[in-house]
């Protein structure tokens, strides 16, 4: 299925200014309210269901420089639908 980007950012940042975008969403989840996201010129406005999919990836990409590693996490749902279950109980320590 194609994919069509609504939004994409990727800065360097410290880590306790990511905790602080990555708080904003779980406060905006946890109250039930639409996330925006502006960067520049670039803003879209997302309206999470009550249960969407989460999904959580950790990589290793390997290649010509350095390996680099990375924690993904990725909220998904249909448009227009309410969301789905999940196969297992995520724990994050």
């Amino acid at each position: 299925m194609p994919e069509e980007v609504l939004f994409e950012t990727e800065q360097s940042m410290d880590r306790s200014e990511i905790a602080s975008y990555l708080r904003t969403v779980a406060d905006k989840l946890d109250a039930g309210d639409e996330i925006g996201l502006e960067a520049g010129d670039q803003h879209v406005t997302l309206a999470p269901p009550a249960r969407p999919t989460f999904e959580v990836k950790a990589e290793r990409e390997t290649g010509s420089g350095p390996d680099e590693l990375s924690v993904e996490f990725e909220i998904e749902w249909d448009e227009g639908e309410s969301g789905a279950g999940g196969d297992g109980r995520l724990s994050i320590e």
